[in-house]
């Protein structure tokens, strides 16, 4: 749900209308509107890149991980689930909010790479890792809004 749902379900299910604090926050989100757009855009323009890059350094930092054995399918596995993950902050950028994190992406995500054998900590580093290339792409108005949701996947293993 995105920051304007929210404010608008909160001010209905309160049957009052929406405060001053809370059309000062969507307005903010609306000033930020265009620099919302420019981020998401260029997240999809670069993802391969950000993958990439991000896998090398990655790989640079934890050499022993099963998305580096010379596995190509593995590779590809973790190389996608990563530009899933670079989508899913593209998606939080666009709405203001984690909520496209918490709905589509974390939920059962520690158990899964935990049934499949990856070591959490790792996906961390490679979170860090996605978040450093992405840095810089983005302008640092851009970064600021993707940079809490970058922390969110990294705090979420």
């Amino acid at each position: 749900m995105s920051i304007v749902a929210q404010v608008i379900a909160q001010s209905d299910a309160a049957d009052r209308f929406l405060s001053s604090a809370e059309i000062a926050k969507l307005e903010d989100f609306f000033s930020k509107g265009q620099v919302r757009i420019r981020a998401a855009q260029k997240l999809a323009e670069n993802e391969q890149k950000i993958v990439q890059e991000g896998s090398k350094r990655f790989w640079a930092k934890c050499p022993n991980t099963p998305s580096n054995k010379g596995n190509p399918q593995k590779t590809a596995l973790c190389q996608r689930d990563q530009g899933w993950y670079i989508r899913l902050v593209s998606y939080c950028i666009l709405a203001g909010n984690d909520k496209p994190l918490e709905d589509i992406g974390l939920n059962g995500m520690r158990e899964m790479y935990t049934s499949l054998g990856v070591p959490l900590p790792n996906l961390r580093v490679a979170m860090s890792c996605l978040k450093e290339v992405a840095a810089g792409i983005l302008s640092s108005e851009e970064m600021a809004l993707a940079a809490p949701y970058f922390d969110r996947l990294i705090r979420a293993f």
